[in-house]
Formats: structure tokens, sequence, C-alpha cells
């Protein structure tokens, strides 16, 4: 056992919140490290977030994950914000200081980077265009990422193309908003493909795209894990294209946030991916 001063407790915050694997991915982490503590799943509604976090420090938490749809309105309960997290407009990991105050952070575009370069060591953010489905939280961060990586222009294509011109807007080049209507034509010259919408999530609708256009040395991302392939990344790999879904950036964005609040930076070994992997269908 660690010389911990009590037990401490962290969790996710999202609706619906059951099917994530976050807790198991922490839980186990508590385990290999002989922590006291537990990470829970915690189902809050958008009307009930801000009293949620609010009551962190009353109840003990070090902090929590933020899940959908919570990323981008829980900013406004936070007493800080790092400045990855302001630059991004969204957060994904709350940290529970002594004073009580609570502090934002987004691990989210450092986990969808490291799960490509482990997947992909040769992969390269300036290798050609990246067409970005979404405008969420989740698009935020992993555009952010890839710009900071040397991405030289993305295309961001949204369901609501306010959204997507506003996000456009905020950061500048190399973002850049297109249509909805334009998302296939948008594949024509890309080199990589990322979903960051719920489309294709289980219970979800599907994602309705074409990839006739799309190069077939381009890689077709997904941020979704459950299912471990969607109908996305099954007709990518249909046809040749290189692959990867959402698990790795699970598992890489949960290091960073359990350091903060248990003070151990795990590692991720083929018994966590295979532990994580064989729970989801």
């Amino acid at each position: 056992m660690s010389g911990q001063d009590r037990f401490r407790l962290a969790g996710v915050m999202g609706s619906p919140i059951l099917h994530s694997r976050s807790p198991r991915l922490h839980n186990h982490w508590l385990a290999q490290y002989g922590l006291a503590g537990v990470y829970v799943p915690l189902e809050i509604t958008p009307a009930g977030l801000e009293a949620a976090l609010r009551a962190l420090p009353a109840l003990g938490f070090a902090g929590c994950n933020l899940t959908l749809p919570h990323k981008e309105a829980a900013m406004a309960a936070m007493d800080s914000l790092d400045p990855a997290a302001r630059r991004i407009g969204a957060i994904n990991c709350v940290i529970v200081r002594p004073d009580g105050s609570l502090h934002g952070t987004n691990n989210d575009g450092f986990g969808y980077i490291a799960s490509l370069r482990e997947q992909f060591p040769e992969w390269r953010a300036d290798a050609g265009p990246a067409v970005v489905l979404g405008a969420g939280g989740g698009a935020r961060a992993v555009c952010a990422a890839l710009a900071e990586a040397g991405a030289r222009e993305i295309r961001l294509i949204n369901r609501s193309a306010e959204r997507a011109e506003l996000l456009a807007a905020a950061y500048g080049p190399p973002l850049r908003a297109h249509p909805w209507s334009e998302r296939e034509e948008a594949l024509a010259d890309a080199a990589m493909l990322v979903n960051t919408t719920s489309l294709g999530m289980h219970g979800q609708p599907s994602l309705e795209i074409g990839l006739e256009r799309l190069p077939k040395a381009a890689i077709v991302s997904d941020i979704i894990y459950i299912p471990r392939e969607t109908a996305l990344l099954a007709q990518a790999r249909a046809r040749g294209n290189r692959t990867i879904n959402g698990l790795g950036m699970l598992i890489h964005q949960a290091r960073p946030a359990f350091e903060a609040w248990f003070g151990i930076l795990p590692a991720v070994t083929p018994e966590l991916r295979r532990m994580i992997a064989d729970s989801i269908a």
C-alpha cells in the first residue's frame, strides 16, 4: 500500500454513462499500484452538472472525468483552467485542489496523438489534409492536437454548419469549415479522416458517408470505442485503409488524469489493453 492519508474518490460524469470503460481502466490501476480509492460512473444530466461538480470537494473526490454531453458546459463551473483547455474550449478532466477549488484540464488531445503514434509510428500530421467530422468537445481537442502536431490543413465538417464555422473562426488556420453536404468531396486528397461525432456509437444512428474519394493511403480514425469497429472503420478496412478506433485515446488520456488525482503516472500494458478490449463487443 502507498502512504496515502485518505481514501480517494474519482469518477466520470456523463449521460448516458454505463457504457464507459473508464471505471475498469482506473480501478485496474488503483489495484495495480495498491492505492486506496475507487473510480465510479456518475450519471449526471445537463441540468444537474454544475451542482454535481460543486459537490465534488465535500464528497471527498480528487476529481472526475467528463464525457458527452458535458465537456463544454463544465467549463463555466471551473475556478481555473489550464491554457490547453482554455484554447480548446472544452475540458475532460476536473482536479479538486486542496482548497476545494475546481481546476479544468483537457487530456483528450494528448490521448489522441499518443494513440496514433503508438499504432502508426510513422504518422506525420503534415502528410496531407485532415478531415474532421464533428464540432463538439472531442472535435475541439482533436483539431487542436493535430494543429499543434503540425497539420497544415484541417477540414472541419459538422451537421450544424454554424457550430463548425464558429469553431473554425475561433481557431483560425489551419481549420476551415465545410458544409456537411460536402463531406464526401472533402475526402478527395485527404491523408486522414477522423470521426468525433457520436454517429456509429452503440445505440446511435450510423454515420452516412461514402469513402470512394478517400485515398487508400489515408488513415481512418474514429474516437468511438463501443463498438470496437464502427461501420465507418469496417468500410474503411474493407477498401484497404488503415484504421484506428478510440480505445487507445481513452487509455492514454486517462494517464495524466490518474497522475493528477492519485500521484502516479500509470503504465499502459498489454494486459490492460486486452482487459478493456475484451469487455467490448
